[in-house]
């Protein structure tokens, strides 16, 4: 007969642990849900924060080495902190010759978001894709997961001024 392994109830104790056994509570011990866990700390965070790794470990008994594993694997998750904003700018083919390396350098010298780096103000991350298969509005510009195309110097900063005076608006409603 097959031993059931009994597992004990893991109790979050730290905000991050709370926020995060928020997220996963409804899926109790199930491993299978393990990546769905990651993705929805990913989300919440931008990124994985280590606390949050050891507690979904704990949480589905899950060794940390396997969720590391899948968190390098999988191209969706970030070990590092990231920007609110996500920029991913296309460097393909199509979009290279049409001016995205000029974005990307617009971006770091106007604005000091660097291009596979973060802002100092941890707004915005820059992240360099290979193609985003829109190769006839390019250079494309991914904003937070929303495709704009025909990408300038211009078009950029203009993005970036907009998102920053959200973010000020925000602050100051805080």
């Amino acid at each position: 007969m097959e031993a059931i392994k009994e597992l004990s109830v893991i109790e979050p104790t730290s905000k991050t642990e709370k926020e995060v056994e928020e997220l996963v509570k409804d899926w109790g011990n199930d491993r299978e849900k393990l990546i769905m866990a990651m993705l929805a700390v990913q989300d919440k965070y931008n990124w994985l924060p280590p606390d949050a790794l050891d507690y979904i470990s704990r949480r589905f008994n899950i060794p940390k080495g396997h969720i590391y594993h899948i968190a390098t694997f999988y191209k969706v998750f970030s070990l590092v902190p990231r920007g609110k904003h996500i920029l991913q700018l296309c460097m393909g083919t199509a979009c290279h010759v049409r001016g995205a390396p000029l974005v990307a350098d617009s971006l770091e010298r106007d604005y000091g978001i660097p291009l596979g780096g973060t802002s100092e103000d941890g707004l915005f991350t820059l992240e360099r894709v290979n193609c985003v298969g829109a190769c006839t509005i390019g250079p494309v510009l991914v904003v937070d997961g929303k495709h704009r195309g025909n990408m300038t110097q211009h078009r950029a900063g203009a993005v970036v001024k907009r998102l920053k005076r959200l973010a000020e608006k925000e602050a100051n409603n805080a």
